[in-house]
């Protein structure tokens, strides 16, 4: 569409034409109800969510109040804010005709949510760094305006992913389609489970829903343990790589782990529970010294990740006490121990790390299966 078209068209939603508003309203019905199945699919829900078709009201309203007061300033009919000062430059924030801009739509937003929840103390923007210099005007425009708030608004500027094919650019024509994306793991999980063969007495059902759990836990962990602000390389096929630095890796150690627990005869809670379960500290090999060190540190890097708004220090913490695990149970024997009290101790021991590698993954938001 020629670009004197599409702000024709523009021009004409903002001013409620009923033809325009409805072929609209039919096209983001099909939007949503997409955008509602992935995320739906990816396990991620919203309490609320912000339309810029009804925030772009509220935003033009703010910048034609701040022209008045002289915070912004008219120049060829449009109005635009001067930034120059604070190191940028000059921003259009209404168009000659009227319309408003992304700009526009962004202030009107953040206004309507500290509105909505006036006890809210932090607002944090999680978008690619492609976006840096937006959020940077965003900021100190509503600051220009007045809003005390807006020192407490924060840019968490996450790297770009890129795929073996190239970088997934969506303005660019090269988008990757999520669900194609997720298809494409929960397929690499499939093929890996029935190489192993280990899921003989599981229905098709059963398979189909363990698979989808591995593919998902394969791309969002591999997502989540680069440092957000990284650039990161996507692999779907080392994504899913049992012995390698992986979301199913941690997976398989959770449910190799619960069925050691149910041959011992017990949950992981039954056995954390009991109170003679413990050996004297002088008594502990290496391997056990090894896991309890990182479950002791669990917590403050949980801490850690949530302040620094980090979650790879969470997954790779993780990563390493289920590794540390692994080593403890093929050098350490657990079930075929002859002393009682190391016996106990040490299923204890290890229904303390599903129970923590539970919640860690809980956090990242990663399922894990009882049996794999």
């Amino acid at each position: 569409m020629p670009i004197r078209l599409a702000q024709e068209m523009l021009r004409q939603w903002e001013a409620n034409d009923p033809a325009v508003r409805t072929l609209w309203e039919t096209m983001n019905g099909w939007v949503y109800e997409g955008f509602n199945a992935t995320y739906a699919r990816a396990g991620v829900d919203f309490d609320r969510n912000y339309y810029e078709s009804q925030t772009y009201v509220l935003g033009k309203a703010d910048v034609l109040e701040g022209l008045k007061k002289g915070v912004f300033y008219e120049k060829d009919g449009a109005v635009w804010v001067d930034n120059t000062a604070e190191g940028l430059d000059e921003k259009v924030l209404l168009r000659r005709d009227g319309t408003s801009v992304y700009m526009t739509q962004d202030i009107g937003t953040a206004i309507k949510r500290f509105e909505e929840y006036p006890g809210l103390s932090k607002l944090i923007y999680t978008v690619g760094n492609e976006q840096d210099y937006h959020f940077k005007v965003l900021f100190i425009i509503l600051k220009k305006l007045g809003f005390a708030w807006a020192d407490e608004l924060f840019h968490l500027s996450y790297g770009m992913v890129d795929l073996p094919s190239g970088k997934m650019k969506s303005r660019e024509g090269t988008v990757v389609d999520a669900d194609d994306l997720i298809d494409e793991v929960v397929t690499e999980a499939r093929r890996m489970g029935e190489e192993l063969s280990k899921l003989d007495d599981f229905t098709e059902a059963d398979k189909a829903a363990l698979y989808e759990m591995i593919g998902l836990a394969a791309l969002k962990y591999f997502l989540l343990k680069v440092d957000p602000k990284k650039r990161m390389l996507f692999d779907p096929a080392a994504s899913i790589d049992l012995q390698g630095h992986t979301g199913p890796f941690i997976q398989y150690t959770y449910a190799r782990i619960k069925s050691l627990l149910r041959k011992a005869g017990g949950s992981d809670d039954q056995m954390i529970r009991r109170s003679d379960n413990w050996i004297e500290v002088g008594g502990l090999l290496p391997e056990e010294r090894a896991v309890i060190k990182l479950l002791h540190h669990l917590p403050s890097v949980l801490d850690e990740a949530a302040t620094k708004l980090d979650p790879s220090a969470l997954a790779n913490h993780t990563y390493e006490l289920v590794k540390a695990y692994n080593t403890f149970y093929q050098g350490v024997p657990v079930l075929k121990e002859e002393d009682a009290a190391k016996r106990a101790f040490r299923l204890t021991l290890s229904a303390a790390v599903a129970k923590a590698t539970q919640k860690a993954m809980w956090c990242l938001g990663i399922e894990v299966p009882e049996r794999m």
